[in-house]
């Protein structure tokens, strides 16, 4: 039986080294041996547990948070309520439980989920039971109205390519192989327009990353936010403007080597919100807000308070614990960040204020 080894193998025998996104796309997304297109990676059973899958209040102050704007701003009659990169489908669940005492937002909602994966579609349709959500590939295919959506984790899982600085150039790392296994390598030095600009705070050997298909997920979404009006909010891991190698791989819920075992790992990398934030215009962008300080704000801990008094025991002390993990310095709180897109005349959301 061909693995994706085999195949990533044989393509380097015929076309040379493989760049870093490419080869992040084809363990990601092969049509039978990816990574996404076969497995369903979230959950204690998955590789990795993102925030909806640590507690309910995650998803149900998202939700507040949009449902709160789109009353702010006028609570137009229809729009988009989207999410890039669902999962599970359990955050736009919880989403949509809390939000039903808003009087007229669900009804005015048109639910659209951006997912590429066949199996993750099956799962997120029976999460949504009741919903009727549409899938779209992309966010060129969303209508023009008002767009309120969310992304959470979905950005670090874009393919990215990296740059070693050698004096004035750039040097790419790409992928090889030796006797059955994959390895790094550099490319020739080459100027690279693109990253001039980083040319003033590198210094030789210094590795960069660059994500290509970045402005091609923001600009769709930031042209209907500034022009038709909604919101957006993007929760990631990551930072302003990158700096080294950041390119992970996680299975069963453990690190490991990124070319060890192609198509059978996640594999993810800190986001730019730097390029984000460029890629945002013409619609405005929040400052970057730690997670944890952007739950509290949104009153996290009132509603973790409220839940905890029909709990005890076991249950009480994963409450308690979910709530830690979503909120500490030392846990999520700090690693994950928020920012947030809104209208060049609409004021910041609810938790990202100034």
């Amino acid at each position: 039986m061909t693995t994706l080894l085999d195949t990533i193998i044989s393509r380097i025998r015929a076309n040379g080294p493989m760049r870093l996104d490419d080869y992040m796309t084809t363990c990601m997304l092969h049509p039978t041996l990816g990574y996404y297109t076969t497995r369903d990676p979230f959950g204690t059973h998955g590789d990795f547990v993102t925030a909806p899958e640590v507690s309910q209040m995650f998803g149900e102050l998202i939700g507040l948070c949009l449902a709160q704007t789109w009353l702010s701003q006028g609570a137009p009659a229809r729009f988009t309520l989207a999410e890039l990169g669902p999962g599970r489908g359990t955050l736009m669940a919880d989403l949509l439980r809390a939000v039903q005492k808003v009087p007229g937002f669900v009804e005015a909602a048109e639910i659209v989920l951006i997912e590429a994966s066949p199996t993750l579609r099956d799962i997120q349709s029976a999460t949504l039971n009741g919903h009727s959500p549409r899938w779209v590939e992309t966010p060129e295919d969303l209508d023009d109205q008002p767009l309120y959506l969310v992304a959470n984790e979905f950005f670090d899982a874009l393919p990215i390519r990296q740059f070693v600085r050698d004096k004035e150039g750039w040097r790419e790392r790409l992928i090889s192989h030796s006797n059955g296994a994959l390895s790094f390598g550099l490319g020739p030095r080459l100027p690279q327009s693109a990253l001039d600009d980083r040319l003033d705070d590198t210094a030789d050997g210094d590795l960069i990353e660059d994500c290509p298909p970045l402005t091609g997920y923001m600009r769709p979404i930031s042209h209907r936010i500034a022009t038709f009006g909604g919101a957006a909010l993007i929760i990631d891991y990551g930072d302003w403007r990158s700096l080294g190698d950041t390119l992970q791989a996680l299975q069963d819920h453990k690190p490991t080597t990124p070319l060890i075992a192609p198509g059978h790992c996640d594999l993810t990398a800190h986001v730019d919100f730097e390029k984000l934030a460029l890629a945002a215009a013409p619609a405005k962008h929040s400052r970057v807000t730690p997670q944890g300080v952007f739950l509290e704000r949104l009153g996290i801990t009132q509603r973790a308070q409220a839940l905890a008094k029909a709990m005890s025991g076991t249950a009480l002390e994963t409450h308690i614990a979910a709530h830690r993990r979503l909120t500490h310095p030392s846990e999520m709180g700090n690693l994950f960040k928020v920012m947030g897109l809104y209208p060049p005349t609409q004021p910041p959301l609810p938790g990202l204020e100034p």
